[in-house]
């Protein structure tokens, strides 16, 4: 246990472009995992941050897949994921922190809570992990540690508790002051890693005596013996001070606040201290699973290496050697050359080879226990799935998954491009489980869906890049519907006479619109009486007239809204058959169709959009033009909502667009409303359109 407690599993997470990745290329020079530190915009797309291995992170400058690796801090282990900051890339945050035991949550100095930072904390609290914030870049002009501290505290409902206090900001930082040991720590040598503890300057004397009263006030809310001392003006020992910021972190009642700059080397070497002392261990959460042999009740986990094993796959990646699978072990021992069973499958499988991650690079283990992030080669299994050892059953509960919010068209230029892109595709899918792959079964297009233009954009060139596959890219087809507008009536008689038997069908009837809220969009009514026409030519006719209707006589969209009343017919006794009647009703139902003023019907979406109220002006505006419908706009907490229907032809690119006019601080989402009518001009330019595609492909 004594090892197990020496583990730390922690994430760092925050806004795109707050310093994450610079922040964890310092750590891993601080703890001797590499020798030269690397920066995120190196340049020329070959050199770049360690944690950003893939060649698009390091010419794009952003972080696109998670990456773990280990590194020790003094005598603890600590496996660190450096996650996206990019909401496109969100699943990579969520299936991280839903194995971590604790996150550093790294803030800009000068932004502030940012629109990621609302995600990131809500992940956060879905599952539970304590954190520590640092606020970075303190070395930026207009850096503002208290303006983020109250940002922190308003906008993020958190309990922050700040245990340093800057020394100058932007041009004249020079360092931090702890405020638990009451001492100023400077960092010096090429890359500060001197770290000079001095008595505090006199100039931040009397500011620092009140932040350390104050750290104390907020942290003995949670410990009835240090609010006595205080109340008596005891002498309060470290100790005590750390014991308490510990246990109120785990418990998540408060948010310690530490400052620096990663790039500057500053203050990088005391949040991981921090990390080490006010962390928990895998032993301080405590993590439940179902028990399917048990009618699925909830059992604890412990963090016993004798214990039957229990651990999640947690991401995979597909690699030169077949399937990596990330795994996170809750309880037992993970042993090289075991078998354990998949609760999802039901199967079993071997463990071969089994590698502790650093970035791209691996070595190879032969066990690992509670509270290790290892990968396994070349086993079957998915995201998300438990691994259990001995005779148990267990499951843990899954990852969350958003709902994909935007799609695209592909198409293969040539048959070899369409085997690589299909072999691409069926990876991604497996990797990510926000993207999408599907069939427009009126269009016959490949639609591609994600979190953004920029998720589908990486996918697009990874397609090209890593499978050689060349793929065109355009905007999904509309799925544009006829309609009729008012009752027209049909009188058709279908003969053919070609020696021997022939056909004759003799349909009369009536076609009348639907209301466009009913819940079918078509309907049948046999009105015939007297034996006028056949019982068994009935469903004949049926069928004729819903072939008819999935191809439309105004554009070739399918028909809907349309109530075909059968009244009045004749037949042959030698010349009728189930094929005429078919075929009649097929052509009556074009007549009838052509006669009712048809008109097209195109997809409203139900738009929801979550903006800062100093952006509502621009974005009801941006709504507006897009022939949007604006239904409400309420306001919570600062946050105005707007509710409207907009066409779903406007709406592509609508993500790239909001973020802008908010300066990425709104966030959307759409789902399918209704149909409803296009605009005359609109629809006569979409039926040419049609029209002339169809002439090119014939």
């Amino acid at each position: 246990m004594e090892k197990i407690s020496k583990i730390r599993n922690i994430g760092i997470s925050a806004h795109i472009d707050s310093g994450k990745t610079t922040l964890s290329e310092r750590i891993l020079f601080y703890a001797g995992r590499i020798h030269r530190m690397q920066e995120v915009h190196d340049g020329d797309g070959k050199n770049g941050a360690t944690m950003d291995y893939m060649e698009l992170e390091r010419e794009r400058g952003i972080t696109i897949n998670s990456a773990a690796t280990q590194v020790n801090w003094q005598d603890i282990s600590i496996n660190l994921i450096d996650t996206p900051g990019h909401v496109d890339f969100t699943v990579e945050v969520e299936r991280s922190l839903r194995v971590l035991d604790g996150a550093v949550m790294v803030l800009c100095s000068v932004g502030g809570v940012q629109s990621q930072s609302f995600t990131v904390d809500q992940q956060m609290k879905r599952y539970r992990v304590p954190r520590i914030a640092f606020i970075n870049k303190m070395d930026r002009t207009g850096a503002d540690p208290e303006r983020v501290i109250r940002d922190i505290r308003e906008k993020l409902a958190l309990n922050t508790v700040p245990i340093q206090m800057c020394m100058g900001a932007g041009e004249t930082f020079e360092g931090v002051i702890d405020l638990v040991t009451m001492k100023a720590l400077t960092f010096e040598g090429n890359n500060g890693e001197r770290i000079v503890t001095s008595e505090i300057p006199q100039k931040y004397k009397t500011a620092a005596e009140k932040a350390h009263h104050d750290m104390l006030e907020a942290l003995s809310m949670f410990n009835d013996c240090m609010m006595e001392m205080l109340l008596e003006d005891q002498h309060i020992d470290e100790n005590l001070i750390r014991r308490v910021i510990r246990s109120a972190t785990i418990n998540r009642d408060i948010v310690p606040v530490m400052m620096g700059s990663a790039f500057k080397n500053k203050g990088v070497q005391p949040l991981m201290n921090a990390v080490c002392q006010y962390l928990p261990s895998p032993i301080d959460r405590v993590s439940f699973a179902r028990d399917h042999d048990n009618e699925g009740s909830e059992i604890p986990l412990s963090s016993d290496p004798d214990a039957p094993m229990v651990g999640m796959v947690f991401k995979i990646s597909d690699d030169q050697f077949g399937q990596l699978s990330y795994m996170r072990i809750y309880q037992g021992t993970l042993s090289r050359g075991e078998q354990y069973s998949n609760a999802r499958t039901g199967k079993t499988l071997r463990v071969g080879r089994m590698v502790r991650m650093h970035a791209e690079n691996r070595e190879e283990i032969q066990e690992a226990g509670p509270g290790d992030i290892v990968a396994l080669l070349a086993i079957d299994c998915a995201n998300g799935d438990t691994l259990c050892g001995g005779e148990i059953n267990y499951s843990l509960e899954s990852i969350f998954v958003a709902e994909p919010v935007i799609s695209l068209s592909i198409t293969p230029a040539t048959n070899q491009d369409k085997e690589r892109m299909a072999k691409a595709l069926h990876r991604f899918m497996k990797e990510d489980p926000t993207f999408r792959v599907s069939t427009d079964p009126e269009t016959g297009q490949t639609i591609i869906a994600g979190m953004g233009e920029l998720h589908l954009d990486v996918y697009v060139e990874r397609m090209r890049r890593e499978y050689k596959a060349q793929v065109q890219v355009g905007s999904p087809s509309v799925s544009y519907r006829e309609a009729p507008t008012c009752e027209s009536e049909y009188n058709y008689k279908h003969k053919k006479q070609t020696g021997g038997s022939g056909q004759y069908a003799h349909v009369v009837g009536c076609l009348i619109p639907l209301d466009g809220n009913a819940d079918t969009t078509y309907e049948f009514e046999d009105n015939i009486v007297s034996g006028r026409i056949p019982g068994e030519y009935i469903p004949a006719v049926n069928k004729g007239f819903q072939a008819a209707m999935k191809k439309g006589p105004l554009a070739g969209y399918e028909v809907i809204g349309c109530k075909m009343c059968l009244n009045d017919g004749s037949f042959h006794a030698v010349d009728s058959s189930e094929m005429a009647f078919r075929v009649a009703a097929r052509d009556a139902f074009v007549e009838a169709f052509r006669k009712s003023k048809p008109c097209l019907m195109e997809p409203i979406m139900k738009v929801e959009v979550e903006t800062p109220q100093e952006y509502q002006g621009t974005i009801v505006g941006d709504l507006n033009s897009r022939r949007g419908i604006i239904l409400e706009t309420c306001v919570r907490d600062n946050i105005c909502v707007i509710n409207a229907e907009v066409p779903l032809a406007s709406m592509f690119g609508y993500s790239t667009n909001v973020r802008g006019m908010s300066k990425g601080m709104a966030t959307f989402s759409m789902e399918m409303s209704r149909y409803s009518r296009v605009p005359l001009k609109i629809a006569e330019e979409i039926i040419f359109n049609r029209k002339q595609m169809q002439s090119s492909k014939s």
